[in-house]
Protein backbone atom coordinates (compact mmCIF):
# COMPACT_ATOMS: atom_id res chain seq x y z
CA UNK A 1 0.00 0.00 0.00
CA UNK A 2 1.01 3.06 -0.71
CA UNK A 3 2.11 6.06 1.92
CA UNK A 4 -0.59 8.22 1.24
CA UNK A 5 -3.47 5.20 2.00
CA UNK A 6 -1.67 4.21 5.01
CA UNK A 7 -1.43 8.08 6.13
CA UNK A 8 -5.37 8.43 5.92
CA UNK A 9 -6.04 5.34 7.60
CA UNK A 10 -3.56 6.27 10.50
CA UNK A 11 -5.44 9.61 9.95
CA UNK A 12 -8.94 8.38 10.11
CA UNK A 13 -8.62 5.92 13.36
CA UNK A 14 -6.54 8.71 15.36
CA UNK A 15 -9.53 11.33 14.39
CA UNK A 16 -11.89 8.42 15.51
CA UNK A 17 -10.10 7.80 18.94
CA UNK A 18 -10.18 11.78 19.57
CA UNK A 19 -14.25 11.65 19.60
CA UNK A 20 -14.53 10.52 23.22
CA UNK A 21 -16.41 7.92 24.32
CA UNK A 22 -19.58 9.39 24.35
CA UNK A 23 -19.92 10.52 20.34
CA UNK A 24 -18.47 7.05 19.98
CA UNK A 25 -21.60 5.39 21.80
CA UNK A 26 -23.72 7.85 19.83
CA UNK A 27 -21.95 6.54 16.59
CA UNK A 28 -22.27 2.76 17.55
CA UNK A 29 -25.86 3.15 18.79
CA UNK A 30 -26.82 4.81 15.33
CA UNK A 31 -25.33 1.95 13.27
CA UNK A 32 -26.89 -0.67 15.14
CA UNK A 33 -30.23 0.95 15.07
CA UNK A 34 -29.70 2.10 11.38
CA UNK A 35 -29.24 -1.76 10.54
CA UNK A 36 -31.58 -2.97 12.34
CA UNK A 37 -34.54 -0.27 10.61
CA UNK A 38 -33.89 -1.80 7.33
CA UNK A 39 -33.09 -5.58 8.69
CA UNK A 40 -36.50 -5.94 10.68
CA UNK A 41 -38.30 -2.82 9.71
CA UNK A 42 -42.04 -3.94 11.83
CA UNK A 43 -39.87 -3.61 15.06
CA UNK A 44 -40.17 0.09 14.30
CA UNK A 45 -43.85 0.75 12.22
CA UNK A 46 -45.93 1.68 15.85
CA UNK A 47 -43.02 4.21 16.55
CA UNK A 48 -43.98 6.25 13.62
CA UNK A 49 -46.56 8.95 14.94
CA UNK A 50 -49.68 8.09 13.30
CA UNK A 51 -49.90 12.21 12.09
CA UNK A 52 -46.63 11.70 9.87
CA UNK A 53 -47.94 11.25 6.24
CA UNK A 54 -47.27 8.79 3.76
CA UNK A 55 -46.09 5.13 3.74
CA UNK A 56 -44.99 4.03 7.61
CA UNK A 57 -42.69 1.15 6.40
CA UNK A 58 -41.06 4.03 4.24
CA UNK A 59 -40.68 6.18 7.42
CA UNK A 60 -38.88 3.35 9.22
CA UNK A 61 -36.70 2.35 5.80
CA UNK A 62 -35.75 6.52 5.63
CA UNK A 63 -35.01 6.59 9.11
CA UNK A 64 -32.57 3.67 9.06
CA UNK A 65 -30.22 4.97 6.03
CA UNK A 66 -30.11 8.56 7.79
CA UNK A 67 -28.87 6.70 11.36
CA UNK A 68 -26.56 4.60 8.83
CA UNK A 69 -25.91 7.76 7.03
CA UNK A 70 -24.94 9.76 10.26
CA UNK A 71 -22.72 7.49 12.14
CA UNK A 72 -20.53 7.16 9.01
CA UNK A 73 -20.20 11.25 8.49
CA UNK A 74 -20.52 11.54 11.77
CA UNK A 75 -16.77 8.90 12.41
CA UNK A 76 -15.13 10.47 9.51
CA UNK A 77 -13.34 13.09 10.08
CA UNK A 78 -13.56 15.10 6.67
CA UNK A 79 -17.46 14.70 7.35
CA UNK A 80 -17.32 14.99 11.15
CA UNK A 81 -18.90 18.61 11.45
CA UNK A 82 -21.71 17.92 9.04
CA UNK A 83 -22.24 14.37 10.69
CA UNK A 84 -22.29 15.26 13.88
CA UNK A 85 -24.81 18.57 13.11
CA UNK A 86 -27.20 15.84 11.09
CA UNK A 87 -26.94 13.94 13.94
CA UNK A 88 -27.87 15.84 16.59
CA UNK A 89 -30.96 17.11 14.63
CA UNK A 90 -31.63 13.51 13.69
CA UNK A 91 -31.30 12.82 17.64
CA UNK A 92 -33.86 15.67 18.38
CA UNK A 93 -36.23 15.20 15.47
CA UNK A 94 -36.89 11.29 16.38
CA UNK A 95 -38.00 12.42 19.64
CA UNK A 96 -41.87 12.35 19.02
CA UNK A 97 -41.16 8.79 17.67
CA UNK A 98 -40.11 8.17 21.50
CA UNK A 99 -42.63 9.80 22.83
CA UNK A 100 -45.14 7.51 20.99
CA UNK A 101 -43.56 4.67 21.70
CA UNK A 102 -44.02 4.93 25.57
CA UNK A 103 -47.37 6.53 24.89
CA UNK A 104 -48.60 2.96 23.06
CA UNK A 105 -46.49 0.69 25.48
CA UNK A 106 -49.02 -1.64 26.75
CA UNK A 107 -46.98 -3.84 29.32
CA UNK A 108 -45.97 -1.64 32.32
CA UNK A 109 -42.26 -3.16 32.11
CA UNK A 110 -42.34 -1.87 28.60
CA UNK A 111 -43.62 0.89 29.21
CA UNK A 112 -41.22 1.89 31.83
CA UNK A 113 -38.46 1.64 29.40
CA UNK A 114 -39.72 3.53 26.87
CA UNK A 115 -39.90 6.90 29.32
CA UNK A 116 -36.87 6.08 30.77
CA UNK A 117 -35.12 5.93 27.49
CA UNK A 118 -37.12 10.04 26.53
CA UNK A 119 -34.18 11.54 29.02
CA UNK A 120 -31.58 9.72 27.33
CA UNK A 121 -32.22 11.48 23.96
CA UNK A 122 -30.51 14.53 26.00
CA UNK A 123 -27.30 12.95 26.11
CA UNK A 124 -27.46 12.00 22.35
CA UNK A 125 -28.09 15.41 20.82
CA UNK A 126 -25.32 16.77 23.08
CA UNK A 127 -22.93 13.96 21.81
CA UNK A 128 -23.52 14.97 18.06
CA UNK A 129 -22.97 18.53 18.92
CA UNK A 130 -19.59 17.64 20.72
CA UNK A 131 -18.65 15.40 17.72
CA UNK A 132 -19.42 18.55 15.40
CA UNK A 133 -17.00 20.06 17.59
CA UNK A 134 -14.23 17.61 17.90
CA UNK A 135 -13.35 17.79 13.63
CA UNK A 136 -9.17 17.57 13.23
CA UNK A 137 -7.82 20.22 12.24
Amino acid sequence: MSRRVLGRRASARAGAARLGAGPLALVGAMAVSGAIHLARPAVFERAVPRAMPGSVRGWVLVSGVAELACAATTLWPPTRTAGGLASAALMAGVFPANVQMALDARRPRTRAITLLRLPLQIPLVLWGLQAARSTPR
